[in-house]
């Protein structure tokens, strides 16, 4: 690329020819405002508060979408540029609810954060105020209009990372609002309720649906018995949210915050992930066997799972039948973990805590439940739990490691890795290796199946058979993959498909940031995390094994295939 220099605040940095004014300032640390540009997407130029002065333009120009020119001099924070910003900023805030003090994002809001930049202290343009219907409908998100400023990063992130477009621009002028087709509630529509496009809002027009009063009511029920299960991913978050080291005394430290807050039995829902390496691995060997219904694809993860049923229902029979790590933690919750309820006449409410907010979703549906019995009662994200520990006045830091459940004290890091993209799989070879050679790995850690490209695929060989894996790291370019297996590829063997990009540590339950090294420096944890681990594969954990001996049998038994195991079935949505 040619590169050449342009002044900027009178001061020269370099650009590249064909990259944006934004793009440019942003590799030379200056910052400027903008509420509808997103990293790697096109841009739109729909909010303005990016404009600059550029020295011979009558105009101030949109930085996310103008190119650099040679010898351009640009002015960021100039009295002009200053008096347009403020003026959209209060354009924004005219018709907009003036509920700060009780909002879901006081205090993380990027409208509320620009406002005080730039010292907007009063409405001076009073707007009509619109009146929309909030939209309860869906299992984990909750939509407000009043809120939207119409930035577009819900229809874009929809539509171009995730590839489902469940949302749009709809009318026009000032009638112009975000909507559903043919402007239904939505839960009619197609959305895969991967929480993504919350990650994006800017305000609160996008928020979860919170459980708490339900929660706090079963809590403080002399008749419930309450359990938890937590992810591993989440233990992490929350270490990182209240400025804690990373190391194996957290899991230990969340579980003294959750008996604090009143929970009866907390588990660390680890063995629910090496429960399922255990049976897909098993379900996968006894396909290949067959050489029926290959390649298996993952299920474990609920918006793709929704996704495949909505967009793709002839690949459902592909679908590994293996339920998620939290719904078959949840089964074994009611039954097995709690083999004294003879003697314990409480009823059971089972309660999950996971950074991904399309969970809620999972553990509605009807597949997931057994004899009308849900196996999840009650799902939280992580930033509820964060939210939680803060209600209850609980001080992490000063917390002392609560001892785990005998039944379920011992886990490996497969809970670490399958936080990651790549990390199921990678789990999952492990496991594969040892059923079929009877012989551990020689090195466990797979590099082929780690890294941010939005497709990877590799061969392994175990015994004499060439293994051939595939990982989507999103579901940009699914549609690609799903059409070769179609039209007759059959070197693969397995498919692992998350719907957020990363995995589940930029699940729609995480925290809500700006910064985007979050998610690279929660995956080099976790990958840490498992290289130091004692035990590093599902099959090598005592307590499974126990699990298999005492209750469920061998891996892909009726008993498994009861409580472990579920079908899906084709959904029809309004497009």
């Amino acid at each position: 690329m040619m590169e050449f220099n342009i002044e900027v605040n009178s001061r020269t940095i370099a650009a590249e020819k064909g990259e944006t004014i934004l793009s440019a300032l942003s590799k030379a640390g200056i910052a400027i405002p903008t509420l509808c540009n997103m990293k790697d997407l096109s841009p739109t130029g729909a909010c303005r508060m990016c404009v600059v002065e550029v020295e011979g333009k009558p105009n101030l120009v949109p930085g996310c979408s103008f190119p650099v020119e040679e010898n351009m001099s640009i002015k960021t924070h100039s009295p002009r540029v200053i008096r347009a910003r403020k003026s959209l900023v209060e354009l924004l805030l005219s018709n907009h609810p003036d509920d700060c003090l009780y909002c879901e994002r006081n205090g993380n809001c990027e409208l509320q954060r620009l406002a005080e930049e730039l010292n907007v202290r009063e409405r001076r343009i009073p707007g009509l105020k619109n009146s929309y219907k909030l939209d309860k409908s869906s299992a984990g998100i909750v939509r407000d209009q009043a809120k939207c400023i119409l930035c577009g990063r819900c229809v874009r992130v929809c539509e171009e990372l995730q590839c489902v477009a469940s949302v749009d621009f709809l009318q026009r002028g000032s009638q112009t609002h975000i909507g559903t087709s043919f402007n239904k509630d939505l839960n009619f529509s197609s959305c895969i309720q991967c929480g993504q496009c919350l990650m994006a809002c800017p305000t609160a027009a996008l928020i979860e649906k919170v459980q708490f009063p339900e929660l706090e009511n079963q809590l403080h029920d002399p008749s419930k018995k309450v359990i938890v299960q937590y992810s591993p991913v989440t233990a992490y978050t929350i270490a990182e949210a209240f400025g804690l080291k990373p190391g194996k005394e957290i899991p230990a430290i969340i579980h003294s915050a959750l008996k604090k807050i009143g929970f009866d039995t907390v588990y660390d829902s680890s063995m629910g992930n090496d429960v399922q390496i255990m049976e897909m691995a098993q379900e996968l060997i006894e396909r290949i066997k067959e050489n029926k219904k290959l390649p298996v694809i993952s299920s474990c993860c609920p918006s793709w799972v929704k996704y495949a049923e909505q967009f793709r229902p002839e690949i459902l029979p592909l679908l590994s039948s293996c339920k998620s790590a939290q719904q078959i933690m949840g089964s074994l919750m009611k039954t097995y973990l709690n083999d004294h309820l003879q003697e314990d006449n409480r009823q059971i409410y089972s309660v999950s805590i996971m950074p991904c907010l399309s969970r809620k979703y999972e553990s509605q549906r009807v597949e997931m439940t057994q004899k009308g019995v849900a196996d999840i009662d009650n799902v939280i994200t992580s930033r509820e739990l964060i939210r939680l520990i803060r209600l209850n006045g609980i001080n992490v830091q000063n917390l002392k490691a609560d001892t785990p459940e005998p039944k379920a004290s011992i886990s490996s890091s497969v809970a670490y890795l399958m936080g990651n993209s790549g990390g199921l799989t990678e789990s999952l070879i492990r496991t594969l290796h040892f059923l079929i050679t009877r012989g551990e790995l020689k090195e466990y850690s797979i590099s082929k199946v780690r890294g941010n490209k939005d497709r990877k695929e590799f061969k392994v060989k175990i015994g004499d058979i060439e293994y051939g894996f595939a990982v989507m790291n999103g579901l940009t370019g699914i549609h690609s993959l799903l059409n070769e297996l179609a039209n007759g590829r059959n070197d693969i063997h397995f498919v692992e498909v998350m719907a957020c990009r990363g995995g589940c540590i930029a699940g729609g339950g995480q925290p809500i940031h700006k910064v985007q090294d979050d998610q690279k420096a929660r995956s080099k944890t976790l990958y840490e995390l498992d290289e130091r681990a004692a035990i590093r594969a599902a099959h090598k954990n005592p307590k499974v094994n126990e699990i298999y001996t005492n209750f469920l049998g061998e891996p892909m038994s009726e008993k498994c295939k009861s409580h472990l195991h579920t079908g899906f079935s084709k959904k029809e949505v309004l497009l």
